[in-house]
Formats: C-alpha cells, sequence, structure tokens
C-alpha cells in the first residue's frame, strides 16, 4: 500500500514533463490518477491476496477453517472483503489529490466532481474484479510467490489480453467481442462517468465468476 501511495504521488506531482503530472499539464483533473492505478493495482492487489488461501495450506489451518460451521463461500467471501477493505483503504488516502485539485483550480472548485466520483467507482469495480481473481489464485496452490505470479499473469491478461488480441487483425465483429470481454473497454467507459449498467453488471459477473471457482476448488479440495 505504501508502495502505491508514493508511485501515485511521485507520477502526479513530482516526475516532470509526463502526460500524468498535474502541476506540468496545468489541468484541475485526475485522469492521471485512474490511468495510473489499475496498472499499479496490477502489482498491489495480488500482493494483498497471495497469502489469503495459500497461506491457510501451507500452515495446514485451511482444514481447521473447513471444518468450522461455515460454509466454503462464506470462507471465500469473507476473504474476498479483507482484501477489498485493504484496497479500499490504499485508495481514500489520494482523496488529498482531489481536495488539493480542487482548490487549486481556478476559480477554486473548477473540477469535475462528478465523473472523479464516477471514475473512483469505477476503480473499485475494477478493483473487486482483481480481488476475486487473486482469492482464486491463492486458492489453488499453498506457494504465495506462485500464487502472486498466476493472480498477476490473469489480471493482466482480463485488463489487456482480451484488447490485444483484438488487434490481430480478426474480423470486427470479434474484435468488439473481445473487446468486451476485457476489463479496460468497461473501466474506461466507468473512469469517463459514465455509469452502464452493462458495465456495472460485467463487474459483478466477473467477481463472482472468480469467486465461485474459489469456492469449488476449496469444495474439491474438502472431499479429496
Amino acid at each position: 500500500m505504501t508502495v502505491f501511495l508514493l508511485s501515485v504521488g511521485i507520477l502526479l506531482w513530482i516526475f516532470p514533463d509526463t502526460s500524468f503530472s498535474i502541476p506540468d499539464n496545468r489541468i484541475a483533473a485526475l485522469d492521471g490518477l485512474f490511468i495510473v492505478a489499475p496498472w499499479l493495482f496490477l502489482f498491489l492487489i495480488p500482493a494483498i491476496s497471495m497469502r489469503m488461501f495459500s497461506e491457510e495450506q501451507k500452515t495446514g489451518t485451511l482444514e481447521l477453517l473447513l471444518t468450522r460451521p461455515l460454509s466454503e463461500f462464506q470462507l471465500v467471501f469473507a476473504k474476498f472483503l479483507a482484501a477489498f477493505v485493504l484496497v479500499v483503504l490504499s485508495l481514500i488516502p489520494t482523496l488529498i489529490y482531489y481536495f488539493t485539485v480542487y482548490r487549486l483550480a481556478v476559480p477554486a472548485g473548477n473540477v469535475d466532481t462528478a465523473g472523479i466520483a464516477g471514475s473512483y467507482i469505477g476503480l473499485l469495480f475494477l478493483s473487486s474484479g482483481f480481488v476475486a481473481i487473486g482469492i482464486f489464485c491463492s486458492a489453488q496452490t499453498n506457494n504465495q510467490v506462485v500464487a502472486f505470479l498466476f493472480a498477476l499473469i490473469l489480471c493482466y491478461f482480463f485488463y489487456a489480453g482480451f484488447d490485444a488480441f483484438a488487434l490481430l487483425g480478426i474480423p470486427v465483429r470479434l474484435q468488439n467481442i473481445l473487446s468486451q470481454l476485457g476489463i479496460a473497454n468497461h473501466y474506461a467507459a466507468m473512469s469517463r462517468g459514465v455509469m452502464d449498467s452493462r458495465d456495472l453488471l460485467y463487474f459483478v459477473s466477473l467477481t463472482t465468476c472468480f469467486l465461485l471457482l474459489a469456492r469449488f476448488t476449496l469444495e474439491k479440495r474438502k472431499w479429496s
């Protein structure tokens, strides 16, 4: 979390002559934050979620958890909430950037508050998808490093992989389908402040799908 906040702060306020630099661009907006954050989350969220189940398996406490009067989905969802709360806590300090931009704008307060709020909502939905992927990957192994790398690759694939495949000269209709399967297309729409039910449904479906896959992994382990 500290590395995430330091990286965002340096990119937005210290590094000169970049497209993310707020002082150099002289625009009262946080577009740079919402461009940089997903790429940093590719590392932050797998790092947060990698221990959720892999550590339990390594220490042998997973079997103890599975004997408790809790369903597998309750365990998975509790782990998901724990990791998601940490991600939210890492985002809360970035609100100071909004208040800073709000005060620096000419005149003061001349910022797109609704657009920024929508972008934060989009970032939270993206985070929920990444966390669910991380939980699923953590349930597959008792090695934290393997869980981290697996989650990193899978999050990257869902964020940018589908769009990369869409650029391989395939038919336009198939390009559109692949773009809709990827996270980036839906996140880009929400980061513009556009709240479309299709984008919300996509993130809810993605999160639910990977949580159910993690639950299936635990159930298979329980009966094996």
